[in-house]
């Protein structure tokens, strides 16, 4: 417990340290709200003198003031991302942001003994902040002195020596990860030894090791994830790896040296779809300078569709039908089916010409039939059904051979068009009978049994179709559910969406604003969320696990990278879904004939080879003939194997084991059960506070913690057709310690080794 508050204690100092930093940019900016104010109120009293040359000064100095003090109060909040501690430079001398300009270190920066002292340290932020002394508070993300904190990489560092990513909410400094761009060196700063918080502090242990071999393994890190990072984006990157492999980090450092190197390129915006909305919640807290301006989104495959948000989860064979490319073809009769509901009218009658016309319902379905007959979503089939509906109308009027003179017979027709097509009955009966279908009503609708067995007669098994509408009818959406809501919405067609009013702004009272500004300056985040309401393709697509796509989900973000460029990022060894060939199908088809280029990552830093080896024996029965990344060291620490007997108290065997390894190591305990024991688990171990948490087997997929409890290898390798793939992800998500619990299904020895896991 001692090495663990003083792990403790050094990262909240460090957040300390930014907090204090974050109070003094605050009360900087506090200030400078004043100065716009009292500019705004000078130049109100400016107004008195009368003159038309007064007039004009007024305006234009409220107008500045007034975008200065508008730009100041929106930007006030969540803005302090960054910070870089840079080496000295070559020269002396300053840019316009307060900031060295000199890219490389200066030829005396690094000692002969491999250590240094921080010449510079910058903050990065949403906008310049200076003090009163002029020197920069925080450099514009936009700015090139903000420039390393994308570029710079451990292959090409130039002056940085450390990274940190802060995350914060508000005026309030949460927590802070850093990156170390030189993990070899001893760095100082202000005298004392340059504290690492995260995982820089790993990469900064292994490349101050004695050993040259420990040495020689962080530069072959550094070296093949430098590779993808700058790999040019014209194509498809493909990026695999193992566990611990670095793989999702490579990905976001990606989308920042892409946005930075190339911001006009990818204006159209950088997309970074993730599995789980855990993984999200890590992907946004390792980058989150990349919301600015709308151009990156991150997004978990279940908040992809706008309204949609998945928080249930499929049994697994539902998922295996749900995430099948055989929907499309159910999903395709299921829009155009949707039209006919029970409450559906069988009859339109409409009076014209002075006759009362009707069409029943064999007409009226023969005119549905012909509609349907083309490929167009069903929405922007409407006019085509009203035409034909006209049609058959003015057929039973007789009115149609009254005149041989075309222009009468066309004058006559639109006037029959004319009035019935604005009669309440007839509207009354469009509306009824072909309404504007969303994809949720459709969704629901599949939810009867009875009509989705039509829907999917000869593609689905009954079933199947049971427990598909079942799974529909429960309350809530799956991830897989999203897909075929975005599918829907395809087939479908938008409908139209009505404009939105612009806000009130009381600037706009002012006299004289009209001309010099008619519409208020639209600020980061405003136009940050507009884009992202309006965005439904991309410049960039980076898919992050990609092996656990489904071939519905790919369809998906297919679409939004229509003519993106891509990098794909994953292991075949820890896809979770069942039917590998079919995705790569669905993959292929959304990359389309783009050149793809492949990469890997062999190294695992994350895991300890104690644990590499017993992950192994289970990618040896899951992928035979597939090699593990190897492991870059060895703590000597073995797993440890505890087995529940039959009739055994499993629940006091997980709470007990998980107290153990929060005594045992200094950070977050991972307790992984099979999906359908997720619920029971958080009450085992309710009241063991925040550094343990439960989770699903297919949750843990792209995360990590200090230790791990791996409860009953055999319910999560029989969990579905994908098991052992799953359990070679549980795992392998643990830094320093791993436990696993047998129960009686895992078939134990005398030692507690269940048998999977044994030789």
């Amino acid at each position: 417990m001692a090495a663990q508050e003083a792990v403790d204690t050094v990262r909240d100092r460090e957040i300390g340290v930014e907090q204090e930093h974050l109070d003094q940019v605050y009360r900087r900016l506090e200030e400078k709200i004043h100065e716009a104010e009292f500019l705004m109120n000078d130049a109100a009293q400016k107004g008195h003198v009368g003159t038309p040359g007064a007039l004009a000064e007024r305006d234009a100095q409220v107008f500045r003031a007034g975008v200065h003090l508008n730009r100041l109060n929106n930007e006030f909040e969540d803005f302090l991302f960054g910070r870089i501690d840079l080496l000295e430079g070559k020269d002396g001398v300053k840019g316009p942001d307060g900031a060295y300009t000199s890219v490389e270190p200066a030829d005396d920066a690094i000692r002969a003994d491999n250590t240094a002292d921080i010449g510079e340290t910058l903050h990065i932020g949403r906008i310049g902040v200076l003090d009163a002394d002029y020197s920069p508070l925080v450099i514009d993300w936009r700015a090139p002195a903000a420039a390393p904190f994308y570029r710079s990489t451990p292959v090409e560092p130039g002056r940085v020596v450390r990274r940190r990513v802060i995350r914060s909410k508000g005026r309030r400094v949460l927590g802070v990860e850093d990156d170390l761009m030189r993990p070899e060196l001893k760095a100082s700063l202000g005298g004392a030894a340059l504290p690492v918080i995260g995982d820089g502090a790993l990469m900064a242990a292994l490349g101050q090791a004695r050993s040259h071999t420990m040495r020689d393994i962080v530069s072959s890190i550094q070296a093949e994830q430098d590779l993808v990072i700058r790999a040019p984006a014209a194509s498809v990157t493909y990026v695999e790896g193992g566990p611990g492999t670095g793989k999702t980090a490579v990905a976001l450092h990606r989308a920042a040296y892409l946005l930075y190197q190339d911001r006009r390129r990818y204006a159209g915006g950088i997309l970074i779809v993730s599995p789980t909305p855990l993984l999200v919640s890590y992907t946004e807290g390792v980058l989150p300078s990349l919301g600015e301006e709308g151009q990156v989104a991150i997004r978990a495959l279940g908040n992809l569709v706008d309204g949609a948000e998945a928080d249930a989860y499929d049994e697994p064979a539902v998922s295996r039908v749900k995430g099948s490319s055989r929907m499309l073809a159910v999903l395709r009769k299921a829009s155009r089916g949707a039209l006919d509901r029970p409450d559906s009218p069988k009859l339109l009658r409409v009076v014209a010409f002075g006759r009362r016309l009707e069409l029943e319902e064999n007409e009226l379905r023969r005119i549905r039939q012909n509609v349907l007959s083309g490929t167009a979503p069903v929405n922007l089939l409407r006019p085509r059904a009203r035409r034909l509906l006209l049609d058959a109308l003015y057929a039973r009027s007789g009115a149609a051979g009254r005149h041989s003179d075309p222009e009468l017979a066309a004058e006559l027709r639109s006037s029959f068009d004319e009035d019935v097509s604005t009669e309440d009955s007839f509207l009354g009966f469009l509306d009824a009978w072909w309404p504007e279908l969303a994809p949720r009503q459709v969704l629901d609708a599949m939810a009867d049994e009875k009509r989705l067995g039509r829907w999917a007669r000869r593609v689905l098994n009954p079933g199947e179709v049971r427990r598909v509408a079942r799974s529909l009818r429960r309350p809530g959406l799956s991830v897989h559910d999203v897909a075929l809501l975005d599918e829907l919405h395809t087939l479908l067609g938008a409908p139209a969406r009505p404009k939105r009013k612009r806000e009130y702004d009381p600037l706009d009272q002012l006299t004289g604003l009209e001309e010099l500004m008619p519409v208020r300056e639209e600020t980061q985040r405003e136009r940050a969320e507009r884009l992202a309401a309006e965005r439904t393709e991309y410049a960039h697509v980076i898919v992050d696990e990609a092996q656990d796509l489904t071939p519905m989900q790919w369809r998906m973000v297919g679409r939004r990278g229509r003519h993106a460029t891509w990098t794909i990022v994953g292991d075949p060894a820890q896809s979770s879904w069942s039917d590998p060939d079919e995705a790569a199908a669905a993959r292929d088809e959304a990359l389309g004939s783009r050149p793809r280029r492949r990469f890997e990552l062999t190294v695992n830093y994350r895991n300890p080879a104690e644990i590499a080896e017993l992950a192994a024996k289970v990618l040896a029965l899951a992928m035979p003939g597939k090699e593990s990344p190897r492991a870059v060291r060895s703590t000597g620490v073995e797993p440890r194997f505890v087995a529940v007997g039959k009739g055994g108290d499993l629940a006091g065997a997980v709470r007990s084991e998980a107290e153990r390894l929060l005594a045992g190591v200094e950070g977050t305990v991972g307790v992984v059960v099979a999906m359908d024991r997720r619920a029971e688990a958080a009450r085992w171990l309710d009241g063991l506070g925040d550094r343990v948490v439960a989770l699903g087997s297919l949750e843990a997929k792209g995360l990590e913690y200090d230790a791990t409890l791996v409860v009953s290898p055999a319910e999560i390798a029989d969990e579905s057709p994908a098991g052992l793939r799953v359990l070679y992800v549980a795992l392998t998500r643990s830094t320093q310690a791993l436990t696993v619990l047998s129960g009686e299904r895992d078939l134990p020895d005398e030692a507690g080794v269940p048998d999977l896991l044994r030789d």
